[in-house]
């Protein structure tokens, strides 16, 4: 019988060309870089809405444990209240002075100084310190039936993680400069705390009008949506106002948000390059 032509391998054909399409896509240094940057923004994202979430539930919880206690016992008020007072001045005063206030002043000041001489004046403000004591203390100040707030705090909380997260990286890992991570963070605590990423976008395009957005507006942009939707995925449809009712978000369709969304986004930058070439 004479020699049978050897059948093609059409799934070998299918992928040698896909491949050879690919291999065409070249991805800049630029690309690879921005994207190295990015991924310790994200995470920091998700830690600034999970510790934003916490914070909140360790507020809500003093706050109704310091109510309970004076309403069964209203004669401790005069003394609870005093000395948490004074216990939380002396956590701030010896643990980070610049702990006190609001945190947004603060805030402001370490974008003002960051890239300076004054370095120390930076970590001062929005250092490691700043985290714990900013939290205990004011923990302890509501739990004394002390008027504070948490929205300032969790904002300069968020502007520290992210400073120390840029601080801990790699010296060969491309990243951003000190005064981009602290106003990142900030954005994204302010969108969790509020949960208002809009909130959060605009408050860095205010801090940043006076510099180039467009040089980091995507990496700024992914991470206040993420911080966002972590505190309202963990906390529900929370707003400042109190609780709407309306559906909060579930997993499963906040997956397939993020899978259509990555889809929608490698489509987009394939159909742009098939362009170009």
């Amino acid at each position: 019988m004479p020699d049978q032509p050897p059948k093609k391998d059409y799934s070998r054909i299918a992928r040698a060309a896909i491949s050879g399409f690919f291999s065409k896509i070249k991805i800049h240094k630029e690309v690879t870089d921005n994207l190295l940057r990015s991924v310790p923004l994200w995470i920091g994202s998700l830690v600034v809405g999970v510790i934003a979430v916490l914070y909140a539930q360790l507020f809500a919880g003093a706050e109704s444990l310091g109510r309970q206690i004076f309403q069964s016992v209203s004669w401790l008020l005069f003394i609870i209240t005093p000395l948490c007072f004074i216990i939380s001045w002396m956590i701030v005063q010896y643990g980070s002075p610049f702990a006190r206030g609001s945190g947004i002043p603060q805030v402001i000041a370490a974008l003002e100084i960051s890239g300076t001489d004054h370095q120390k004046k930076v970590s001062l403000l929005v250092g490691a310190k700043v985290i714990a004591v900013k939290i205990i203390s004011s923990i302890v100040l509501v739990f004394g039936g002390g008027a504070v707030g948490r929205e300032g705090p969790t904002i300069q909380i968020s502007g520290a993680i992210f400073r120390l997260m840029g601080r801990f990286l790699p010296a060969h890992w491309p990243k951003y400069s000190e005064r981009v991570m602290i106003l990142t963070g900030s954005a994204a605590g302010l969108a969790a705390a509020f949960n208002t990423p809009l909130g959060g976008i605009v408050f860095a395009i205010e801090e940043l009008s006076k510099s180039h957005f467009a040089t980091f507006r995507t990496t700024l942009l992914a991470a206040v949506i993420i911080s966002g939707m972590t505190a309202q995925t963990l906390l529900g449809p929370y707003l400042y106002i109190g609780y709407p009712q309306v559906s909060g978000i579930v997993f499963p369709m906040a997956s397939l948000v993020i899978l259509i969304a990555v889809i929608c986004g490698i489509a987009g930058a394939v159909f742009s390059r098939i362009i170009i070439l």
